[in-house]
């Protein structure tokens, strides 16, 4: 029940034939994966044997991602011995991307009282039928188990309707967490907005009308909204941001692309308690967006910018009144060069960046980069990135732990050299696709990276397995190496 990892080393779902239970996921693989970010997560698939269900109860696992399941018997029984055995102190399911049917699933809530966490993101298969919860006996017992629920995740749900949402949220009274991502919305904008009530819940349809109703009855509890890919118009948004009693600290609006930079000003002025805000993909904003939250949103911590291709380095000028800032992604803004970046976030400043995450990939203007305290950096997917480039970033930047240079080609062994003393740190370092880099790279890492756990070689045409087992040797602390296609060859060195 221990489990092993995947190659990869990241904990994650084995190929067929592997372990049927396995190791706990780093926290940055359950971010990337959007899982849980409990310690001690443990994903299972279908095949999994009772009394291997049986040691993680007994081990006291209260975090599990059941994977692949379906309506068959197997996973009828996986899902009965979870309940048995884990539910009375499982905190955090993920059923994401399975077909469950209803009962199983309605069996296994009834197993979990204690449940803060629920991810059924994909599982389209408990709400094709529109009749989920739809007995009220049955509603009123899943209410009990569900009474404590904080986050519920139903990203990707095609069939997702008014009804089959109001039956499901009915009976999450303390939800303060919603994840509704890529689902379906429709929009009718007009006075009547909001005004439906449960009676006039549509079974086919999800409509933002029955959402907003939704928000102003838990207005004072709910604190985190996810609305990503829903395709919210302008109007939409400032009828959500103005629901009297809301006091969002979490938005995530990622590939919402008709939303404007005035819709995006009026939000900070209505919400100016956020602490998290992804405005990634969000194609029309330019640089007024940016100094609408700047000036709206003081407590700023998190700050999503990906992919906003109208941004230019004034825009980012704007981003120093934002003091506890501590994660920006602006990748893929092709206009910024860092250099204004630099000047409002970086170490000009009195007060010292709170700054700890930053990407900046396939930001080919890319210039200065000057953050002491950044312990997380992208710049991948940067071909124009120089030796000397590498060099001022590890000069501006000497706390990195963890830093991505994939498909830099550019890169040399000469400039690893000069780089390379700068980042003792280094815990994970990503090079592949890095053509130019050759084994003396490795040597010159193993030399100076002594904390280094993590290190990706893929596609590195310069560097050969020889290479990476002597590294191995040098380095055995060094708990993953990854080397597919390494000097032309298909393999990958999981320690």
């Amino acid at each position: 029940a221990q489990g092993r990892r995947r190659q990869g080393c990241d904990g994650g779902v084995a190929a067929p034939g592997d372990a049927h239970i396995y190791s706990e996921l780093p926290a940055p693989v359950r971010s990337e994966r959007s899982l849980p970010c409990e310690s001690g997560l443990v994903l299972c698939s279908p095949e999994c044997p009772s009394f291997a269900i049986k040691s993680l109860g007994l081990r006291g696992i209260s975090c599990i991602s059941l994977t692949d399941l379906d309506g068959s018997p197997t996973s009828q029984q996986v899902l009965q011995s979870v309940a048995h055995h884990m539910g009375p102190h499982l905190q955090s399911l993920c059923l994401g991307g399975g077909s469950p049917t209803e009962a199983s699933f309605v069996a296994l809530v009834l197993g979990c009282p204690v449940l803060r966490i629920l991810d059924l993101s994909g599982c389209n298969s408990l709400f094709t039928s529109g009749k989920l919860l739809s007995q009220p006996e049955m509603a009123q017992s899943v209410r009990r188990a569900l009474s404590g629920l904080r986050e519920l995740n139903l990203a990707g749900l095609r069939d997702l309707a008014d009804l089959s949402f109001n039956q499901l949220s009915s009976c999450t009274p303390s939800l303060e967490r919603l994840s509704l991502a890529y689902c379906h919305l429709t929009f009718e904008l007009g006075p009547a907005q909001g005004s439906i009530g449960p009676q006039d819940s549509s079974p086919s349809q999800f409509s933002f009308r029955n959402l907003l109703r939704f928000v102003k009855e838990r207005a004072g509890r709910l604190h985190a909204l996810d609305l990503s890919g829903t395709g919210l118009p302008p109007e939409a948004l400032q009828a959500l941001g103005q629901v009297t009693g809301l006091q969002l600290q979490e938005l995530s609006l990622h590939s919402c692309r008709e939303l404007s930079t005035e819709a995006v000003a009026t939000l900070c002025r209505q919400q100016p308690g956020l602490t998290s805000l992804d405005l990634s993909g969000c194609s029309e904003l330019t640089d007024g967006a940016l100094l609408a939250v700047s000036r709206g949103l003081r407590h700023l911590r998190c700050l999503s910018l990906g992919k906003l291709r109208r941004l230019t380095d004034a825009g980012c000028a704007a981003l120093g009144g934002l003091h506890e800032l501590q994660n920006l992604n602006m990748a893929e803004c092709c206009l910024v060069s860092g250099k204004e970046l630099a000047q409002a976030l970086g170490s000009m400043h009195r007060a010292p960046s709170r700054l700890v995450s930053l990407s900046l990939a396939f930001c080919s203007s890319l210039k200065v980069l000057q953050f002491p305290q950044l312990r997380q950096l992208s710049l991948s997917l940067l071909p124009a990135l120089t030796d000397m480039g590498l060099v001022a970033v590890a000069r501006g930047c000497p706390s990195l732990e963890r830093l991505a240079l994939s498909h830099c080609t550019c890169l040399s062994d000469e400039g690893w050299a000069q780089a390379a003393s700068s980042w003792p740190r280094l815990q994970h370092l990503n090079l592949s696709s890095c053509s130019q880099l050759t084994e003396q790279t490795l040597d010159t890492i193993g030399q100076v990276c002594k904390q280094l756990r993590v290190l990706d070689v893929a596609m590195c045409s310069g560097i050969n397995m020889a290479a990476v087992r002597r590294f191995q040797a040098q380095l055995p602390q060094v708990t993953c190496i990854q080397s597919r296609f390494v000097g032309g060859a298909d393999l990958t060195l999981t320690l």
